[in-house]
């Protein structure tokens, strides 16, 4: 069965200036996440219509508060225009079944295999990256049509005010799982805003 999204989104990347503009130069491809914090699976990350926390992120990794695989330098931010295929949209509840599922297909797994279940700690999202990964690798074995791009909104940092159930940091993040999906990179405006570092150093 097909979730095809026929929209595209704009969306922005956390990364190295030296990378970034390479990218943005069509010399190399942005690299696919694939560690224990990529809580959505394997895929290249993107901050869905939210550049100011992209440059946040990316200045929180060059100081050392955030993990990155590849170290990030100088803070930049590229934006993308991403088709979102087919998407598994944890915003609706048809694609929040298929995780449900695929978390119950795991668990059955792992207590077959006689191991433990990975937990979430905090950054460490080690049990909804197993469950994505699982249900991707199902549905390969299965030939059932795989996923472009996941999105899904990410409740993060602390109240916004007291009793409240909205977060200083909540945003929605998308994995590109398909890189043809994304239709072209470009330099977000205001520079002086989004990339503050492009002509000074950090």
């Amino acid at each position: 069965m097909s979730y095809h999204q026929p929209f595209q989104i704009t969306a922005f990347h956390s990364c190295d200036k030296e990378i970034g503009l390479k990218v943005l130069n069509g010399e190399e491809p942005l690299m696919p996440s694939d560690n224990i914090w990529a809580w959505l699976g394997s895929g290249v990350y993107f901050w869905e219509q939210n550049p100011a926390r992209a440059l946040e992120y990316a200045i929180e990794c060059a100081s050392g508060r955030q993990k990155n695989k590849i170290r990030i330098k100088t803070p930049f931010v590229i934006g993308a225009i991403i088709e979102l295929g087919n998407c598994l949209n944890l915003l609706e509840p048809l694609s929040l079944n298929i995780v449900k599922e695929a978390y119950n297909g795991l668990e059955k797994a792992i207590k077959e295999s006689g191991e433990k279940m990975p937990i979430n700690k905090g950054a460490n999202r080690a049990l909804d990256c197993a469950v994505i990964k699982y249900l991707n690798v199902v549905r390969e074995t299965s030939n059932e049509l795989p996923f472009d791009t996941i999105r899904s909104s990410f409740q993060e940092g602390g109240e916004l005010y007291p009793g409240s159930n909205f977060t200083r940091r909540l945003h929605i993040e998308i994995c590109v799982r398909n890189m043809d999906l994304i239709k072209g990179y470009f330099l977000p405006m205001p520079i002086e805003e989004f990339n503050p570092y492009l002509n000074k150093e950090y």
